[in-house]
């Protein structure tokens, strides 16, 4: 009788375990408590190619000082709340993932430009704020719909203003600006987008107040159409092409 050895089980070769490295964070500090100026601290940290800069950020709070100070809430690129400058670009912490950025290099990271700073990586966002409410950024209609009734609207209407109703109000665009960094009185890219979402909504009938409130010298004429505020949006929203059409609305009248 002759035995045969059972052949080995096939199956899946292992996967390679994923690897971390060190990545090196600099970042633009400033506590008004004890700094005049602010300064540039770098950070080393562990981090996979696939963990974003927030998470850089949280690891740095909490395991090297946990006086960092920076906003954040839902962590998925919806509430808008950690834009700041990654290398040089507007962005949200949350949506930069590392295997994005040259990681031979340091990563610099610092507050938006053009709001008052507060602390670290957060800045006074109640001037954006005023800019925004400034333009009446809500539905005002004068008609009443019949009782039990919605306000209609096609398909083709509501695509009219479809993409600026996707703005999450991060700043990103609107401190990215170069304009609004020199001229304090300018309402900004986000503020502009805000009205045209209202501006082009076939249910709203207070489109004249606002073009006549962007018409005013720090209104849309201040856009010197630089681009700066669609490549910094983090929604992809055509900004620039949004305020070319204020201005358009504005000098031949409301399509």
């Amino acid at each position: 009788m002759t035995l045969v050895a059972d052949a080995p089980a096939s199956g899946p070769a292992p996967e390679a375990p994923i690897e971390a490295f060190t990545v090196t964070l600099i970042i633009r500090r400033f506590d008004p408590d004890v700094d005049d100026e602010p300064r540039w601290q770098d950070f080393d940290v562990q981090m996979f190619a696939t963990d974003r800069i927030l998470d850089a950020l949280h690891k740095i709070k909490w395991e090297q000082d946990g006086s960092l100070t920076f906003r954040r809430s839902c962590a998925h690129g919806i509430c808008g709340s950690d834009a700041m400058r990654i290398n040089g670009r507007n962005r949200l912490a949350c949506k930069t993932l590392i295997k994005d950025l040259d990681i031979t290099k340091p990563i610099y990271v610092e507050a938006i430009k053009g709001l008052p700073l507060e602390k670290d990586l957060i800045v006074d966002m109640d001037p954006f704020f005023e800019s925004f409410r400034d333009v009446q950024p809500f539905l005002q209609a004068a008609s009443v719909p019949p009782k039990g009734k919605e306000r209609v609207q096609s398909v083709a209407e509501r695509a009219r203003f479809d993409d600026t109703t996707k703005c999450i109000l991060c700043a990103a665009c609107t401190s990215s600006c170069p304009v609004f960094w020199t001229d304090g009185q300018y309402f900004g890219p986000a503020a502009i987008v805000n009205a045209h979402r209202f501006i082009f909504d076939s249910r709203d009938d207070q489109a004249q107040t606002r073009l006549d409130i962007l018409n005013d010298k720090e209104g849309v004429w201040r856009c010197r159409t630089t681009f700066n505020c669609t490549d910094a949006c983090p929604r992809g929203i055509q900004v620039t092409q949004a305020i070319a059409e204020v201005k358009q609305a504005i000098m031949r009248g409301k399509p």
